[in-house]
């Protein structure tokens, strides 16, 4: 599998820990840019090759790999006469990695499929920090057979890669993950302020819950800002948090019922979005709610 050429679109903070991983573990790099040219630039001096647009990408790569902000974003890099669909080479897979709406998923897939590829979505679980040391969670979905022809390239950058059926699985089982973990990073750190508002010692109240049956990783990482300022054991921005969190509520419509639990989280977050703080970690969610609790 190593005499496999990938492509790479979308070297964000996970983007380019997997790239770099990659190329670590010896594989052929065709990379485009994107937004900003630093970590192309680094990318470029470990070895990879940059080309013009995602068509070149896909010309020159066996499996093409995405790892985008949104929906939208994957679906221009996919389409039109510059996109990963137009240069695709017969029998290609491409991965989408990002966490996109499923419907936009399937319909990729059958447009990938007219094409001679096959696309897959694959949405991952924990930090770029994982990506570095190949330890990533990987919820792969798509064609059985196309799983198991990049499953030892999936192997080199996850700990723990699941295949979830047909396409579209991945990013429904993703959204429900990241739904729940929001949703408990915003009670953690809408605690932290509460105890703050309450005279309440934040590591005492860290140390009780941490004695039970709620402690958790995500617990844990909103509490690496909340009790010692460091934001990055969770590198996950709130404007992101955000769009998928309301990923999952327009997926919970498009079935044609209504998220209960997903609305407190959602409007909380897309306010801190909307007031400044949406380029800051998941985990200073507890600067809003102790500005919002502020007399």
């Amino acid at each position: 599998m190593a005499q496999q050429t990938i492509g790479f679109i979308g070297l964000g903070l996970m983007g380019s820990a997997m790239v770099d991983r990659l190329i670590d573990k010896g594989y052929a790099m065709t990379i485009t840019a994107n937004r900003s040219r630093p970590r192309i630039d680094a990318a470029v001096a470990r070895g990879a090759t940059e080309v013009a647009t995602a068509r070149d990408v896909a010309a020159a790569s066996d499996i093409v790999m995405l790892c985008m902000d949104t929906s939208d974003s994957v679906e221009s890099r996919m389409r039109g006469p510059d996109g990963v669909i137009a240069g695709l080479k017969p029998g290609a897979v491409v991965i989408d990695f990002g966490t996109s709406l499923p419907g936009s998923t399937r319909t990729l897939g059958d447009e990938v499929a007219a094409a001679g590829g096959t696309y897959m979505d694959a949405p991952l679980g924990r930090t770029p920090t994982h990506a570095k040391d190949g330890l990533l969670n990987i919820m792969a979905a798509g064609e059985k057979s196309a799983f198991d022809k990049v499953k030892p390239v999936l192997d080199d950058l996850g700990e723990n890669v699941f295949h979830l059926g047909a396409l579209g699985s991945g990013h429904t089982i993703k959204l429900m993950n990241n739904f729940f973990g929001m949703t408990v990073a915003n009670a953690m750190a809408e605690a932290f302020a509460m105890a703050d508002v309450a005279g309440i010692d934040r590591q005492q109240l860290y140390d009780v819950m941490a004695a039970g049956p709620l402690h958790s990783g995500m617990m844990d990482f909103v509490s690496g800002y909340g009790l010692r300022g460091d934001p990055n054991q969770l590198a996950f921005a709130i404007k992101n948090a955000a769009k998928d969190v309301g990923y999952y509520a327009k997926m919970a419509e498009d079935a044609g019922v209504d998220s209960i639990m997903s609305k407190c989280a959602l409007g909380a977050l897309r306010e801190a979005t909307e007031t400044g703080h949406g380029e800051n970690m998941v985990s200073q969610m507890i600067d809003f709610y102790a500005q919002k609790m502020k007399p």
